[in-house]
């Protein structure tokens, strides 16, 4: 209900905005929408809307609370175990697929082809997008 009515405001204003059709016409648009603002079932319902979000906001903002505090734990989870996979694979096989490339200066540098980000190519301010050949 609420949805509607703001479309239905929304789109009253625009046409106010953006009509032409001279201060008749926004003289009647301003009267109309004065009678619905003061017509009693209009002023129940908006009371009747506020009433309603008073009372849900506590309920709202607790499960607003709890799904940040889960996602974020979720984001520590995976990050822990993204950071445990880097770690464990780094120090067992080393880099695999090895290319090596020339920068502007002339200094070798290396670009992983698993998907790592080479930390001496960002330093140096080379391109890291993808290297090599790309299906």
């Amino acid at each position: 209900m609420i949805g509607k009515l703001v479309v239905l405001a929304a789109g009253g204003v625009g046409y106010v905005l953006g009509a032409k059709a001279g201060r008749e016409r926004y003289e009647q648009l301003r009267q109309s929408y004065e009678k619905v603002k003061n017509d009693p079932r209009v002023q129940e319902k908006a009371h009747q809307a506020a009433d309603l979000a008073r009372e849900k906001a506590p309920l709202v903002k607790e499960k607003v609370a709890d799904t940040a505090s889960s996602a974020a734990d979720a984001a520590k989870d995976a990050s822990g175990a993204a950071k445990d996979k880097v770690s464990s694979s780094s120090s067992t096989s080393g880099p695999t697929g090895v290319v090596s490339t020339s920068t502007p200066t002339g200094a070798a540098s290396e670009s992983k082809a698993d998907g790592e980000l080479n930390p001496e190519r960002l330093r140096a301010g080379e391109d890291t997008g993808p290297q090599g050949n790309l299906p």
